[in-house]
């Protein structure tokens, strides 16, 4: 079996000058070559800045930029058209490319109406602070742009469940709608704030029967305009996980297509929640792994005080390691963002050997990670900040170690709170696999680890080239291996094996 790697392949400071689908389709084969195998690329559809948004806050789920529409053709990341050669040249390099789904809410209606609402304590959702009275709610979305190609369809307020902002009082608060559903938040599985059922703009109602078919419609006008082969699912924690099962079930027996899904569920302190979400859903979908996300965080940020052999602790990757999409960072907890949660430079090697060396867990490589970032934002003062993300020079070299040669019995060795280790025995599907791994947030160490009688009297080298070292195996199959303060160390044979088939 071998080892798959997800790649984002976007972060939310990427330059709004369309050039995102180009830029993926110059880089796919190259990619591939590195070791990435499956790419999860931005929302491709318009959302209501136009050709400055990101793709959540969705506006027109149809139009991938193709419509004269809030402002532009084109979205942040480019054109229809270039969207869809993008997926092609990620799957003639033989990556199979996955598509950002944004289904919890909308923006941008260009038409308001007269809508009854109460309003809600935002601290606790569930508590009604006004009697049902009327606002005027921009819920209208009739997209002139698009003037009713692929869907006739007219979102309105029978649509949605809450709005936050009252036009015709000028006012921002939380409204639950009432219409013919009822009134009420729909069911979701967090009870964080009562009910975390709305987060923003228009929350879309998943009760009405209308939306969840029109919903049908368009995933098979989305997959057979662009044939991707899978979905991250954005915001699922806020959503009714019936609709999602409908959906997932609805889209794999039309096409008789696996369609791998990965849910976005952040409970970073909240392990069980996730574990009863994956229950609710059947299997039927993976979820990322922000508790891991936000150990990693936490270690980085402690240094040597933070105690490594609890790094698992509460992790989806622990509890469901087959259902886990472990992560180091993604847009939403880069600097200056709302979830912000970042893995502080020195860590980062550290936090990339531990979700790509190690057997448990499907990884997903963050975009800043290959190709760095730079932005300017102003802190809360009016003051300019500048953040640099560096390209993370070993990344690559981790990625081939992932694709060749981390496999085989895992061993480990988490016996001291500021150093732990693991090794891989290999397999005979890889020639030259079996590594040894360290990482330590305190003063440098040298640890004894078995790896394998098989390996007795091989040579093992820092494949990342910081120790310039050698360690003979002994006939019993232990190394003592060796790692710098602060840093990973990742150690395989001297001389990895030329692949037979290579030879004349």
């Amino acid at each position: 079996m071998e080892n798959f790697t997800m790649l984002q392949f976007f972060e939310w400071y990427y330059p709004a000058d369309g050039s995102l689908w180009r830029h993926f389709s110059s880089e796919a084969q190259r990619l591939k070559a590195i070791g990435i195998d499956t790419v999860w690329l931005p929302p491709a559809h318009k959302g209501m800045w136009g050709e400055r948004s990101a793709g959540y806050d969705s506006y027109d789920i149809y139009d991938l930029g193709e419509f004269d529409q809030r402002g532009s053709v084109r979205t942040k990341y480019g054109t229809k058209q270039e969207f869809i050669d993008a997926v092609k040249a990620g799957q003639q390099a033989g990556l199979k490319v996955y598509a950002d789904i944004v289904l919890n809410h909308m923006g941008g209606a260009e038409e308001k109406e007269e809508v009854m609402v109460r309003t809600v304590n935002p601290e606790n959702r569930l508590e009604f602070t006004s009697d049902a009275y009327e606002i005027e709610a921009f819920t209208r979305f009739t997209f002139p742009g698009r003037a009713g190609k692929y869907s006739a369809f007219t979102w309105d307020y029978n649509c949605f469940a809450g709005v936050d902002f009252d036009a015709r009082k000028e006012e921002r608060a939380i409204y639950n709608i009432q219409h013919e559903q009822g009134g009420g938040w729909q069911e979701v599985l967090s009870d964080e704030l009562g009910n975390y059922d709305y987060l923003m703009l228009s929350d879309i109602d998943f009760r009405n029967p209308d939306v969840r078919q029109e919903l049908r419609n368009w995933g098979k006008w989305f997959y057979e305009t662009a044939g991707f082969d899978g979905f991250r699912l954005d915001a699922i924690k806020h959503m009714d996980p019936t609709f999602f099962n409908e959906w997932l079930d609805f889209m794999r027996a039309e096409y008789d297509q696996e369609f791998y899904t990965v849910g976005e569920y952040w409970a970073p302190s909240d392990l069980q929640v996730m574990l009863r979400y994956l229950e609710v859903t059947g299997g039927r979908m993976s979820l990322f792994d922000a508790p891991l996300q936000a150990n990693l965080h936490r270690a980085s940020v402690e240094g040597k005080d933070y105690d490594l052999r609890t790094i698992f602790d509460n992790t989806l990757v622990q509890a469901r390691p087959e259902l886990a999409v472990t992560l180091v960072e993604n847009h939403d907890t880069q600097p200056l963002q709302s979830l912000e949660q970042t893995v502080e430079p020195w860590f980062r090697p550290l936090a990339y050997a531990l979700i790509l060396l190690r057997e448990a867990g499907y990884p997903c490589v963050f975009y800043t990670d290959i190709y760095g970032s730079a932005y300017e934002d102003k802190n809360k003062e009016g003051l300019d900040r500048q953040v640099t993300m560096h390209k993370m020079e070993e990344l690559e070299a981790l990625l081939h170690i992932r694709k060749h040669l981390a496999y085989g019995l895992q061993r480990d060795y988490f016996d001291d709170p500021q150093c732990i280790g693991w090794t891989r025995a290999g397999d005979d599907s890889h020639l030259g696999s079996g590594c040894a791994v360290l990482i330590c947030n305190g003063i440098g160490q040298t640890k004894v680890m078995e790896i394998g009688k098989q390996f007795a009297g091989k040579v093992f080298v820092d494949h990342l080239g910081r120790i310039d070292e050698q360690v003979v195996v002994d006939e019993a199959g232990y190394g003592a291996f060796k790692v710098y303060a602060g840093s990973v160390s990742v150690w395989t044979m001297a001389t990895e094996p030329a692949d037979p088939s290579s030879a004349d």
